[in-house]
């Protein structure tokens, strides 16, 4: 599996590259605007874009700001065009550019098509569920990023938790034990109604999977496994950026579930080197290093 690191924050970029283990790097407008606005003025956006660019050998995902098709496609021709020369630019689509009050919901896949199409690597953002998963891998897509950190979100606040009070963001979302605690509640109401007829027309039943699920996903993660699954049945050649994800343990069940690539903030890279034993072992080692054992080091 691939790591990119979701950040603009040039030092970020720097340090986990010098670790080798960075293979591309997915950013977006608001975290360039806040890295160049930190610098107060030394340096442009355009340079700075170049400047990361650089610094990786692998790609970088840079997004386009308009919604209708036409426009993606000026805006994603002229992003390649202008920074490919600096590195290995990917241009970010949204699967769905529309605002729900216009016709613009194939936009995104129009621009996917032709961007694609003339040879420009599109990395598709924003995707939720499966089947615009689907719809981008057809329109050409390279890349397609869903959202596991939202939809774990998503679920939670349908469950009536609030961010900031039930749970943070980097809260891990523990789906194995929601889907302990659906089960018992549905035994306990198949046991009341006496029947399965009469359980599976409950209100009760179906309030129970509707607010503990999304339509079928269980979770970010699930969402992730899903895709994949459904990539590698019909030979599709895009590849899944497991992308929102907020804990190292998150990382670990998108890799078990096969996502080619996974990105993420720098916080979750430091969270997945430290464990507590470890620490503990460094200490334990370095307080047992006897001096004739150093001595060896000493003579060259």
């Amino acid at each position: 599996m691939k790591i990119f690191i979701d950040s603009a924050e040039i030092e970020e970029i720097k340090q986990a590259y010098e670790w080798g283990i960075i293979d591309g790097v997915t950013t977006n407008p608001s975290l360039i605007k806040k890295a160049v606005e930190k610098r107060q003025g030394k340096i442009t956006m355009e340079d700075y874009i170049k400047e990361v660019l650089k610094t990786v050998t692998g790609p970088v995902s840079l997004e386009v700001i308009a919604v209708k098709a036409d426009e993606m496609i000026e805006q994603g021709r002229f992003l390649y065009k202008k920074f490919s020369p600096y590195g290995k630019v990917v241009i970010k689509i949204p699967i769905n550019p529309s605002l729900g009050s216009d016709s613009l919901d194939f936009d995104g896949l129009k621009a996917i098509r032709r961007l694609s199409g003339e040879g420009i690597p599109v990395n598709c953002t924003l995707v939720m569920t499966p089947e615009q998963a689907i719809l981008a891998a057809k329109a050409g897509a390279m890349y397609v990023s869903p959202f596991a950190g939202r939809i774990d979100d998503y679920i939670r606040t349908k469950m009536g938790m609030k961010i900031g009070i039930d749970f943070k963001k980097g809260d891990y979302f523990d789906y194995n034990l929601l889907s302990e605690m659906r089960s018992l509640k549905l035994r306990e109401s198949i046991l009341k109604h006496g029947s399965l007829t009469d359980a599976y027309r409950s209100q009760y039943i179906k309030d129970i999977i509707c607010v503990s699920q999304d339509n079928g996903i269980l979770s970010g993660v699930d969402l992730v496994a899903k895709i994949v699954k459904i990539f590698r049945n019909y030979g599709f050649k895009t590849q899944v950026i497991a992308s929102s994800i907020r804990n190292a343990r998150q990382v670990r069940e998108v890799a078990e579930v096969g996502a080619d690539i996974v990105t993420l903030p720098f916080e979750v890279i430091m969270e997945m080197i430290r464990h507590y034993k470890t620490l503990e072992g460094i200490r334990d080692f370095i307080s047992d290093v006897v001096p004739q054992y150093e001595e060896v080091f000493r003579r060259k």
